[in-house]
């Protein structure tokens, strides 16, 4: 051994594995969290005294002003409806529908829409109304 070099040993820590591990759990919380989906429609609902709160789990039948059909956020036609609800019934782990409509929708399409919405399997279907105050 020469009398200039040393014994010390310059030690170094890997970081690659520590990022791995990161962006893997980072992919997991992305994967495994549940999104609200909230429509942005402009909707002016009904108001009703006897209104209770629905279930945060139910799914969610928007009608907007003009008659137009959402489900999941994309416009569904009267006729889809049934077949669409069907297949996120047999997934879902409630079976309650709500639909979320206009003040301003006529009855007769408010009708059609529950009666495809019973039609599909649901457990219940229910109005969202906006509860009168007083």
């Amino acid at each position: 051994m020469r009398p200039n070099e040393s014994n010390e040993v310059e030690a170094t820590i890997d970081m690659a594995p520590l990022i791995d591990i990161v962006f893997i759990l980072l992919i997991f919380f992305m994967v495994t969290t549940t999104f609200v989906k909230d429509m942005k429609l402009e909707l002016e609902r009904p108001k009703a005294s006897s209104s209770t709160a629905a279930s945060s789990k139910a799914i969610r039948l928007f009608i907007d002003r003009h008659g137009d059909t959402y489900l999941d956020g994309e416009p569904v036609r009267l006729w889809l409806i049934q077949s669409k609800l069907r297949d996120l019934l047999s997934t879902a782990s409630s079976k309650v529908i709500l639909v979320v409509t206009d003040e301003g929708v006529p009855a007769g399409k408010l009708i059609e829409v529950i009666d495809q919405a019973r039609l599909s399997g649901a457990e219940s279907v229910g109005v969202a109304t906006k509860k009168e105050a007083g």
